[in-house]
């Protein structure tokens, strides 16, 4: 069996008993920074947090349900559980702890996503098949890596430097909260009793009316774009690689929607023939709709002439005035031709998001705490662009100029990903409102729509 003993090193061989071998630190910099007590505080707290919050979203699951893949693109709870607890212990502590003992040699196999650089990752389609480990050792899995954490920020030396990843651990963690939710959702929707993750949506308000929709002017100009580049230094304010380095962008005037569309716009355009029309449609997307017989988003269900929508607290009647979800790139594209708009660029995304911000934006913001479900996709009358749906962009990913991805297996983290896939922005209900900002660059093939995503058009000036 191999296991890396350094991030981003040579791979080395390990005994077969490496469950219960000793890993040996690296000696991190020949210039030695210890990470001051009350930042160690504050990391130990929010990891603390992020770990506490990931366990709670599996209490309404149960063994059976934490085993679940439904399709090649998601992955069963217990993986989730298992892989961003392999993060901590591969990247962090096989590296800084002195004397950590591996939980299970097996694991670094079963449960690497896609970092070859430290060896082959197990079938990811096959992920389902791993009853073994059970859920019982998943979470002693997770009981080792914390304690072993909370000792490398409480007791002894800590280099500074492992603050960055440890904040970085965290937001991957994160991201692996809305899989969780995006996952079993798509697996309990092939279930034919449609079960409810839970009943959130029916606890909250009747949705609002939604406002008219406006047009946000974005005016003609050079905005500087992208993060400020402070990620990876201690661990605050945050950012991905991808969302850097900001570079100058030149906008021609534009014009973007105040608000997401909804159910019932969408439903006009499927009334009037929308998954029937080439002329609509990309190539590729055509050649989608008609491979897989598409007449609706995901999730929706027409039940004697009256439209559903599963939800993570089931099949409910489509709620007309919230944003309609799930529908993946083509789709989005297809109603912006329809309507006669198009979608915007992720520039013009970012800067009428800056320009038309409001003070109380993530306060007001529709995210993993409120309500798991989108809300009205506006009725405030403040522009909101953040949290309800990831919004698709006519943007593809590509790397900022000047971006270079870390030589490091953390370096595997986006770069790699910058080929055929959409740029997406703004969060949705399940993403945790710690985690959302404004330069936030997500990022998913155009097929898909598993994920919670919707639309914002824009265009030209009249």
């Amino acid at each position: 069996m191999n296991l890396i003993t350094q991030a981003g090193s040579e791979v080395t061989d390990t005994p077969a008993d490496a469950a219960s071998a000793e890993v040996s630190p690296v000696d991190a910099s020949s210039t030695y920074i210890d990470l001051p007590l009350d930042e160690r505080v504050s990391l130990l707290n929010a990891y603390q947090h992020i770990r506490a919050e990931t366990e709670k979203l599996t209490d309404p699951l149960s063994a059976e349900d934490m085993q679940l893949q439904s399709m090649p693109d998601a992955s069963p709870t217990k993986w989730h559980l298992a892989h961003t607890s392999w993060f901590f212990e591969t990247f962090i502590l096989q590296r800084y702890q002195p004397g950590y003992r591996l939980f299970d040699a097996e694991f670094h196999h079963l449960f690497n996503s896609y970092y070859n650089s430290l060896g082959q990752p197990f079938s990811r389609p096959q992920r389902g098949l791993l009853s073994r480990p059970d859920i019982d050792q998943v979470y002693d899995y997770r009981r080792h890596v914390d304690r072993a954490i909370e000792q490398l920020l409480t007791e002894g030396d800590c280099p500074a430097e492992i603050a960055a990843l440890i904040t970085l651990g965290g937001n991957h963690e994160q991201q692996h909260q809305e899989l969780l939710l995006t996952d079993i959702q798509h697996a309990f929707s092939c279930n034919p009793l449609l079960p409810a993750y839970s009943d959130t949506q029916n606890d909250g308000e009747p949705l609002s009316e939604t406002t008219a929709l406006n047009w946000l002017r974005v005016p003609e100009d050079t905005y500087t774009v992208g993060g400020d580049g402070t990620a990876f230094q201690y661990g605050t304010d945050f950012q991905y690689d991808n969302e850097g380095p900001p570079h100058q962008q030149y906008l021609r005037e534009c014009r973007v929607a105040s608000r997401l569309i909804t159910n019932r716009e969408f439903l006009e355009f499927i009334q009037e023939g929308g998954y029937q029309e080439p002329r609509l449609w990309l190539s590729d997307g055509w050649a989608w709709v008609r491979s897989n017989n598409i007449h609706a988003p995901l999730y929706w269900q027409q039940r004697e002439g009256e439209w559903y929508q599963f939800t993570l607290s089931g099949l409910h009647p489509l709620e007309l005035d919230a944003p309609v979800s799930h529908v993946n790139f083509y789709e989005a594209d297809a109603f912006a031709s329809w309507a006669g708009m198009r979608l915007p660029t992720e520039f013009e995304w970012e800067v009428a998001a800056w320009l038309h911000r409001q003070p109380d934006t993530l306060a007001d913001a529709n995210m993993l705490e409120k309500r798991l479900y989108q809300a009205t996709a506006e009725c405030s009358g403040k522009p909101q662009f953040l949290g309800n749906l990831w919004e698709w962009t006519g943007s593809a990913y590509l790397p900022y100029p000047g971006f270079r991805a870390s030589a490091d297996a953390v370096g595997e983290y986006n770069g790699k990903f910058m080929c055929n896939q959409m740029v997406l922005r703004g969060g949705s209900c399940v993403t945790p409102a710690s985690h959302i900002r404004i330069s936030y660059r997500n990022f998913f093939y155009p097929h898909q729509a598993w994920q919670f995503t919707g639309i914002r058009l824009a265009g030209d000036p009249d």
